[in-house]
């Protein structure tokens, strides 16, 4: 609708934690690429991402992203003090030299 103000950005606290229930599924992989750009600066190596459990279609999304990305270096299910299959423990790849 024309009467309806542009989307603000969401300021999103860089902790090693991200929670996707808020999200559209579109806004994912982005999503996921500018957390982890980051976590990285900041020196964080792992990240928890809860996805929830569900039908696991969030899961799958988000675990077919993380393989097709640079800055990850590894990732697994939560074990059953950080979710479980309701979240996956994403370890960062170093970042690199800035310019």
């Amino acid at each position: 609708m024309p009467d309806e103000p542009p989307e603000e950005p969401v300021a999103i606290p860089i902790t090693g934690e991200l929670d996707l229930h808020t999200f559209r599924p579109d806004e994912i992989a982005s999503l996921l690429d500018d957390y982890f750009a980051e976590c990285r600066k900041r020196g964080l190596g792992r990240v928890r991402v809860v996805h929830g459990k569900g039908t696991g279609t969030l899961r799958a999304t988000v675990h077919a992203h993380l393989r097709r990305s640079p800055a990850v270096a590894g990732f697994a299910p939560g074990n059953e003090t950080s979710g479980g299959w309701g979240a996956t423990i994403v370890t960062l790849k170093p970042a690199g030299p800035g310019p």
